[in-house]
């Protein structure tokens, strides 16, 4: 094995999906602490006391407690070089959310016991699915009152439509709460509140003696006629399947009570599967070639509001990067060198001298990078999956003071290449209209006009519902075009866009004009 395919065996990486209030931010910070990279947890509960999130950085998530933009967090543990990406589960921010999983090679679902699969949770696994993405569950809040396994078992094989293949399984619940059975390593893990060292015992299967000695003779009965159902009806887990995104491997615990969240580490080492091929629109890239390549999945700008600083997220996918090295960018058509190279731990940074595939690193920017850029050292290519997603919400922007067009302009075009916001320019006018996948975060798009780049901006509804990408020819696409010619507009590539009233206007036009196809997301369209 070359040390290129042993640094590659060697790295993981993986973001957490869930919907608001699932526990994400929580068990984040638990992963941190069992990896080492942090000391002491901080919740959003504790944000009144100066006490952030590790992975919430900007104003406005200290001052609403919830986590608005993806940050990056690299540790190693066992041998292993973990990056994690924590992607904002609040179901009002932007398509950064979905974008972020386009970089990763396996997720982490986190359901809430009591409330099993949500809205957000349904929308971003769609997203995992685009590109098979492997997926592990964690049925957390298991201290509370939650659904039976089973239930929750059931609803995610009918509602997302993938298999469950549990690892572990709970014993008890809420004030019963007596502990989890592994399955596959024959251990019971007691679970005591308040506790930061959890007794575990290797027993020689559920019918060991010392299982019941331990939880009682009421929860052992019911513990086993469970494990009996689930080994009996339940679907054993399958590599294959899990790596096709087509199982989950399912947890049970407590992320608060850190309980269960190292079971979990420890699995997803076993099975996650390291840095993937990717494709592009010439060929597939294997992360042990020796030519570096990668792409750009975010930019962030104003990180650091002192230093005004603009970030390029990187993703390594073949070869290594070391620092002061040329690299050759596919949109401009020539080599540059990046500066300024760091890694991450959430808002803290440190110079990177190397990155190997599978990591993330931070490229400071000028404005040159846009997201989706492809890079390499050798031949010319362009990654594909980095697409922008259909909005779900829609306003018009005006400014209060017409004099600051410019300063609109810069900062719509900023936030835009961030992937904060699309913007849309109605054909014929120069109206800005905004599109975001979630409604409040054109809250944070009016707060960073107006801090980052002095613009107060008058928002106004607007009657769309979904913007379609779409493809035609001949006399079919002039006939749908004029039918709609206000509701076209471009996007920020120039792309044609339907701005549809309803589900209804949608499904209208596509009877109509049959000619005519319509995409959720720019990577579909025709070349």
């Amino acid at each position: 094995m070359t040390p290129l395919e042993k640094e590659v065996q060697r790295r993981r990486t993986f973001a957490i999906i869930s919907h608001p209030d699932a526990g994400k931010t929580t068990i984040t910070e638990k992963i941190l602490l069992f990896g080492g990279a942090i000391q002491m947890a901080g919740t959003v509960k504790a944000r009144k006391a100066a006490r952030y999130a590790t992975s919430d950085w900007m104003e406005i998530e200290k001052q609403r407690g919830i986590s608005v933009t993806s940050s990056v967090m690299q540790f190693d543990y066992q041998q292993h070089v973990i990056t994690l990406l924590d992607t904002p589960g609040h179901q009002d921010f932007s398509e950064d959310t979905y974008r972020t999983l386009t970089a990763v090679d396996s997720a982490l679902m986190l359901l809430d016991g009591a409330k099993g699969v949500e809205a957000q949770t349904k929308k971003l696994l769609e997203v995992c699915r685009m590109r098979q993405t492997p997926v592990i569950t964690f049925m957390n809040k298991f201290d509370r009152e939650c659904h039976t396994p089973f239930e929750l078992m059931d609803e995610v094989e009918k509602v997302l439509k993938i298999k469950c293949s549990p690892v572990t399984w709970p014993i008890g619940m809420g004030k019963e709460f007596k502990g989890i059975y592994h399955l596959q390593n024959k251990e019971l893990c007691l679970f005591a509140k308040g506790s930061k060292d959890f007794e575990r015992l290797l027993v020689s299967g559920p019918t060991d003696p010392l299982i019941e000695q331990r939880v009682g003779h009421f929860w052992y009965q019911q513990f086993l006629e469970e494990i009996e159902l689930a080994l009996g009806a339940g679907h054993p887990y399958n590599l294959e399947e899990y790596l096709k995104g087509e199982q989950t491997p399912v947890f049970f615990g407590s992320a608060m009570n850190n309980f269960g969240v190292q079971e979990f580490l420890d699995g997803f080492l076993a099975i996650a599967p390291p840095p993937q091929a990717r494709a592009t629109t010439s060929r597939e890239i294997l992360p042990t070639e020796k030519a570096l390549t990668g792409f750009v999945f975010k930019i962030q700008a104003n990180m650091d509001p002192a230093h005004r600083d603009r970030l390029a997220f990187f993703k390594v996918c073949s070869g290594q990067w070391k620092r002061g090295m040329k690299i050759y960018h596919s949109r401009l058509k020539r080599q540059i060198k990046p500066s300024g190279v760091v890694t991450f731990l959430a808002q803290e940074r440190e110079a990177a001298e190397e990155a190997w595939p599978g990591e993330i690193i931070g490229i400071h920017d000028t404005g040159l990078l846009k997201i989706g850029d492809s890079f390499s050292t050798g031949e010319d290519l362009q990654f594909t999956g980095i697409p922008h997603f259909s909005p779900e919400h829609f306003m018009r922007v005006r400014l209060a003071n017409p004099l600051k067009s410019k300063q609109l302009d810069k900062g719509l075009t900023q936030l835009t290449e961030e992937g904060a916001t699309q913007v849309f320019r109605a054909i014929g006018s120069n109206t800005h209209i905004l599109g975001v996948v979630g409604a409040l975060q054109f809250e944070v798009i009016k707060y960073r006009l107006q801090h980052e780049y002095g613009v107060e901006g008058i928002f106004e509804p607007v009657p769309y519902a979904m913007a379609r990408w779409y493809h035609g020819e001949g006399n079919n696409l002039k006939e749908f075009e004029a039918r709609y010619a206000g509701q076209i507009a471009l996007d920020v590539d120039e792309k044609k866009t339907f701005l549809c009233n309803s589900d209804w206007d949608l499904e209208y036009a596509s009877q109509k004009f049959k000619g005519i196809q319509f995409f959720q997301n720019s990577d579909h369209l025709p070349v």
